[in-house]
């Protein structure tokens, strides 16, 4: 007689394959968030406001620039098929759809590496500031962002000849993204919650001619 197959559920501290990763995440619907970094997994806690809010600016931020500029995509949330030993799920992305470097794979996972990654950490003590952190530069993210809550502090790395060089602000507090032309942002304005000065910041930014050459060539497939 054929017994069912008793599938495991993910456990913090699993060492995992990323197929078994996959196949126990598929059968655990409740589960909103699990990762799976240098072969390990990581389960998030309940989400609090103080990780929500700051990952609705981001969104609000990252989603006003996708509105204008056909040709990138926004993802929230989305699992990311790295390599075969790391399948994060950013907070937020941001990727360019043709001939960037990441695709949309036939499941329906994005493969490779977005152009730019989003976290909201808790502190500097996150794994987001360890482990992920190696684990973008290895795989070329070329920006990863990192938010850190509670120490109010806010980091811009560019990956540059294999290493992460972090970008400071200039003396009005911006920082301009240097693979999406246009992208700029008011770090001061994001840490006090001013989006209306975040939004005009950004107004900026893909006023242009930069910003125009871009979505040019996005249209052309020229990237």
């Amino acid at each position: 007689m054929l017994t069912q197959e008793k599938i495991l559920p993910l456990e913090n501290g699993d060492r995992l394959t990323r197929a078994e990763f996959e196949h126990r995440y598929d059968h655990m619907p409740q589960l909103k968030k699990a990762e799976l970094i240098e072969g390990i997994v990581y389960m998030g806690s309940p989400v609090r406001v103080t990780h929500g809010t700051p990952h609705a600016q981001i969104i609000a931020w990252l989603g006003a620039y996708w509105t204008v500029t056909p040709g990138v995509q926004v993802a929230d949330n989305t699992t990311v098929r790295l390599d075969f030993d790391n399948e994060p799920q950013p907070d937020a992305l941001l990727r360019i759809e043709q001939d960037g470097r990441s695709t949309i794979s036939e499941d329906g996972y994005i493969e490779g590496s977005p152009e730019l990654i989003v976290e909201i950490a808790a502190s500097s003590a996150s794994y987001d500031l360890r482990d992920k952190l190696k684990v973008y530069c290895r795989n070329e993210v070329q920006e990863y962002l990192i938010w850190q809550m509670y120490e109010r502090h806010f980091d811009w790395f560019q990956w540059q000849q294999g290493e992460y060089v972090r970008l400071e602000p200039d003396a009005e507090g911006i920082i301009r993204s240097s693979v999406f032309p246009g992208l700029w942002l008011s770090v001061p304005s994001l840490m006090v919650g001013d989006l209306m000065e975040v939004r005009q910041v950004l107004e900026l930014g893909l006023a242009t001619v930069e910003h125009t050459m871009f979505v040019q060539q996005l249209a052309q497939g020229l990237r």
